[in-house]
């Protein structure tokens, strides 16, 4: 197969627009990084005593047990769940195969309000406890405390162990027969065949499912903070709009980019004998193996637990309480305007991070270096309470450049243009979730030989013909599957919402938020419903990605 570097080296004008054009967008995602530094260092010296003193200590610690405890439950539920759908027969394992995705569509703050309300002493689950056992006082049946560290842990556990069972699933389902056939004919069980051959063989793909998911629980604001955990990413939030301390935001917002940067490091470390490991193009998937009687019973309730308390309870739980709200008071005439507002905005975010992982993969394929595609994907792993804090420098930079300009030149006035309004928003998703249509289109140029692009080139197609009138509708699928993901992502991304939109917006996530803010989780039931509903979409496209081509 021939390579990039076999395309001519000497670059014509539109190739080098191009990559200039990649070098930009590649620059501007690690721009908010950069200016976190300067804003931190604008910071009084008084800062870190303070924060040293009486914010860090307790974020780190209450963070580190955060990550810990659902890194640890993530781990058990997505590897376990994943093992037995790929290696066993039991009742029901062809729904749980698709199933145990459906946590997914969940977000975290989202499950949290729904088990806030849901387990209340006058909720509905404890209710129905009682009318069971005969009670009539709450107080007779006292039942865990949610809001609590360890409630964060298990809620977050719920919604982020598919990202294991994802990728834990496909190596399960890749490794080869011969190993695992191997290992029984030396007299291994079941259980020694999965803990000494299977395991350690699926090791890097587990890092890399357990890595995502601890991303998100490091990017969270909403569940931890109603569900009273002072997390880092809280932190920031409450030090730049509680406190109006910017540069302290600043601060401990790089002390949340050394965490990421070390999730990011372990990711890498787990999957260093990757090429090692996944040995072998001729591999047979492993001959699941039958269970019956209490096995096959085991098998079935642990499948359908995590299931039912990641998805069916508080899908459950809303539809109820959004049929009640509706009953009572119809729809407020406020949910479609922010229903609006949330489409228009994930629309936007998602066209412009299409656009520019276009530039960037068609760029790389064009001969530029695969690094920028890298750098470009970077923002991915930045928080979104990080990004958000990062993206005021280089944003209001760019504000006074236009109106320094427009002054000079007309004398009018024309303020900041777009620091504080719904463009800073769109830049922000662009940034947040670039890495996603960046991965989906390098995989599918990955199916697509250069020897297509020289063939065309040698019938005097320029290169950017080649890219609009070949590439771009081999590569279809591969942009719809990527728009549909960068969608649901921009609509449910809270964090960046909170702190870049425009005075008086509204979307559905923020909608959601305020409500559980004041208290009234009912009232912002259907707009939640409403996001779980729209973030199924991505689940039943994740299902059919990862169905094996055989059985």
């Amino acid at each position: 197969m021939i390579g990039a570097r076999s395309l001519p080296s000497r670059l014509p004008l539109q190739n080098r627009t191009l990559h200039l054009a990649a070098l930009a967008i590649a620059a501007a995602v690690l721009a908010p990084i950069l200016a976190l530094a300067l804003i931190a260092s604008e910071g009084s010296g008084d800062l870190w005593p303070h924060l040293l003193a009486n914010v860090l200590p307790h974020a780190l610690t209450q963070t580190a047990l955060l990550v810990l405890g659902v890194g640890a439950m993530v781990t058990v539920i997505g590897t376990g769940t994943a093992w037995l759908v790929a290696v066993c027969r039991f009742p029901g394992r062809g729904l749980f195969e698709w199933a145990l995705l459906l946590p997914l569509a969940v977000p975290t703050y989202i499950q949290a309000y729904v088990y806030l309300d849901a387990v209340h002493p006058l909720g509905p689950i404890p209710s129905s406890i009682r009318a069971l056992l005969g009670m009539d006082n709450p107080r007779d049946l006292p039942l865990p405390e949610v809001r609590s560290l360890w409630g964060c842990v298990l809620l977050l556990g719920l919604v982020l162990y598919p990202y294991v069972y994802i990728t834990a699933r496909a190596a399960f389902l890749m490794q080869t027969a011969s190993a695992l056939d191997a290992a029984r004919t030396l007299g291994a069980g079941a259980w020694e065949s999965f803990a000494h051959v299977a395991l350690p063989l699926a090791r890097p793909a587990i890092a890399v499912g357990v890595t995502l998911a601890l991303m998100e629980t490091v990017n969270d604001v909403g569940a931890s903070e109603f569900l009273g955990v002072q997390t880092l990413t809280l932190s920031i939030y409450s030090t730049w709009l509680n406190r109006s301390s910017l540069p302290g935001a600043a601060q401990i917002a790089l002390a949340v980019l050394l965490v990421v940067l070390a999730l990011v490091l372990v990711e890498r470390w787990g999957r260093r004998h990757l090429k090692l490991e996944n040995v072998g193009a001729r591999t047979r998937p492993p001959i699941r193996r039958a269970l019956s009687g209490g096995g096959a019973a085991a098998a079935f309730l642990a499948c359908l637990l995590p299931v039912t308390l990641g998805f069916l309870l508080p899908a459950g739980h809303l539809v109820y309480t959004a049929l009640q709200r509706w009953r009572f008071n119809g729809i407020s005439p406020a949910l479609a305007s922010e229903a609006l507002n949330t489409a228009l905005f994930a629309a936007l975010g998602t066209a412009l991070a299409l656009g520019c992982g276009l530039v960037v993969t068609v760029a790389v394929r064009l001969g530029l270096a695969r690094t920028v595609a890298r750098l470009a994907s970077f923002g991915y792993a930045v928080p979104g309470t990080v990004l958000a804090v990062g993206l005021l420098v280089p944003l209001a930079a760019f504000d006074n450049v236009i109106a320094s300009a427009v002054q000079a030149l007309s004398g009018q006035t024309i303020g900041l243009l777009v620091s504080g309004s719904g463009a800073a928003l769109v830049i922000a998703y662009a940034i947040r979730f670039l890495a996603i249509p960046i991965g989906s289109l390098e995989a599918g140029y990955a199916r697509l030989g250069v020897t297509l692009d020289m063939a065309a080139r040698s019938l005097g197609e320029s290169a950017g013909g080649v890219a609009r009138r070949i590439h771009l509708p081999l590569l279809r699928p591969a942009l719809g599957g990527a728009a549909l993901l960068v969608f649901v992502d921009c609509m449910k991304e809270l964090p960046a919402t909170l702190m870049l939109r425009p005075l008086n917006f509204e979307t559905l996530a923020t909608h959601v938020y305020g409500e559980a803010a004041r208290g009234t989780y009912e009232d912002g039931a259907l707009a939640a419903l409403l996001i779980v509903v729209i973030g199924l979409l991505p689940v039943i496209l994740l299902a059919r990605l990862s169905r094996p081509a055989s059985p």
